[in-house]
């Protein structure tokens, strides 16, 4: 992570340079990349996405028993796909252009337990953790209900046992709310951008809550360090972890079962472009991973992130993936998508999964409030910011020829192209807060730039 590279050097990429003027900026893979090709050169074995799809299944009965917003479900963990043809229009008459195919939000701004992505990855480690620990005390067999650690013997077992985590919230949350519930000694820290309200509601629920002066790398080393000097802590690594990986990865497949049940097509002529907000790259990552797993080279997904914290822009841009910050290159990395308020990414997926990853684009704060304002007025949906992060990237694709050309996606690809934006939070938000949110979004939705 100490790398040493001549920043001076680096600045002469255009992409670079921009990022370092925190202005927003669109850059796509030169060639596209074999499916099977870009899964074997990541190194990650394809059967964790099947893993942690059983997993979820077996955990199932457990989650309808203890979080009521399960039982629609039975229990399975899964958000809504809405078309969302008004927001489609607005926008393109705002960039100036209107967008060929369909646009859809896939809603994990509503995923049940914790009311974000972070719900797929971090309660998905934190049920593996728990299934170890009691299969490793004689107390589970690997097929078993999970109800099974309800038992009084069970719980006090796992009641001897910790996470932690560090976050900049929606994954503490998750985390956190789930860890809790199945009985761990639960300890979420969290950088100064997390939201007094995460916390406050953590606590209520008697998880630990330690607070850092410093950005999300420093909570996820407060963490790591606290985690080693105790055996009985297991340390959820939102930079390196397989686990929360594989959680993320099962919503390939879901979304491939919700596209068919729709009637949309997916292959080459009918392509699927999902723009997903990037954090640390861990979730957006593992979704990539199972889109890719499902959907092969018919699906391209592109990568989203604020101009003041374009981490994997510019870890994958550099080629220096975890060696390098946006400090390093002048950027405060203060954004109001704090859960996308990281300045260091995910090598994991940065270096292992970047073959895979179409495109990067960075949003200014400004134009992702004006996103939810336009989100709100049009659809009546609420998101958080952070959520909101993906609008640009269809429009940035329509302005990239070279990108098309070199992708297949003519006009008559785009014609029937499905565009996915996958919103990461919003549905814990308190009301206050979310009415705070839409009014500042409506406020600049004629003050920002649209073309």
């Amino acid at each position: 992570m100490n790398q040493a590279f001549d920043l001076e050097q680096l600045l002469t990429d255009p992409v670079v340079a921009a990022l370092a003027r925190a202005e927003e900026t669109a850059w796509f893979a030169a060639a596209p990349t074999d499916t099977a090709a870009g899964i074997e050169a990541s190194g990650i074995d394809p059967a964790i996405v099947d893993d942690a799809r059983v997993r979820f299944g077996r955990f199932a009965p457990w989650f309808a028993e203890h979080f009521p917003d399960t039982r629609a479900t039975h229990g399975i963990l899964e958000s809504p796909l809405v078309g969302i043809p008004d927001m489609q229009a607005e926008l393109g008459a705002r960039f100036g252009a209107d967008l060929p195919g369909k646009l859809w939000l896939k809603r994990d701004d509503a995923l049940p337990v914790s009311g974000s992505i972070k719900a797929r990855g971090g309660i998905h480690e934190v049920l593996e953790v728990a299934e170890r620990i009691a299969i490793a005390a004689g107390l589970m067999a690997g097929t078993d209900d999970a109800r099974v650690l309800e038992r009084p013997e069970v719980r006090e077992v796992l009641s001897r046992h910790g996470i932690a985590v560090g976050s900049t919230g929606n994954l503490g949350l998750s985390i956190g709310i789930v860890a809790s519930e199945l009985g761990f000694n639960t300890t979420v820290h969290m950088s100064m951008d997390a939201r007094a309200w995460k916390k406050e509601l953590l606590r209520s629920r008697g998880v630990t809550v330690v607070e850092h002066a410093g950005n999300f790398s420093d909570a996820v080393a407060a963490g790591r360090r606290t985690a080693e000097e105790d055996p009985s802590v297991w340390f959820v690594d939102d930079e390196a972890s397989l686990s929360l990986f594989a959680g993320y990865s099962v919503a390939g497949a879901r979304l491939a079962g919700q596209l068919a049940s729709l009637g949309v097509t997916v292959d080459e002529r009918h392509p699927l472009i999902v723009h997903l907000p990037c954090g640390v790259g861990g979730g957006p990552g593992g979704v990539t991973f199972g889109l890719k797993a499902a959907f092969g080279d018919a699906v391209h997904c592109v990568f989203a992130e604020p101009t003041h914290a374009p981490c994997m822009s510019l870890g994958v841009r550099t080629g220096l993936h975890d060696s390098i910050s946006v400090a390093d290159i002048g950027l405060d990395g203060l954004t109001a998508a704090d859960g996308l308020a990281v300045g260091r990414p995910s090598r994991l997926v940065g270096e292992h999964l970047q073959q895979l990853i179409d495109g990067y684009v960075t949003v200014t704060d400004e134009r992702m409030k004006a996103f939810v304002g336009l989100l709100h007025d049009t659809e009546g949906i609420d998101v958080e910011p952070s959520a909101a992060a993906g609008f640009a990237g269809p429009w940035r694709i329509l302005e990239d020829e070279t990108y098309r050309a070199a992708f297949g996606l003519d006009d008559a690809a785009l014609a029937n192209a499905t565009h996915v934006v996958w919103s990461t939070g919003g549905s814990m938000v308190p009301s206050a807060e979310m009415t705070g949110y839409v009014a500042e979004g409506q406020a600049l939705i004629n003050e920002v730039s649209w073309r």
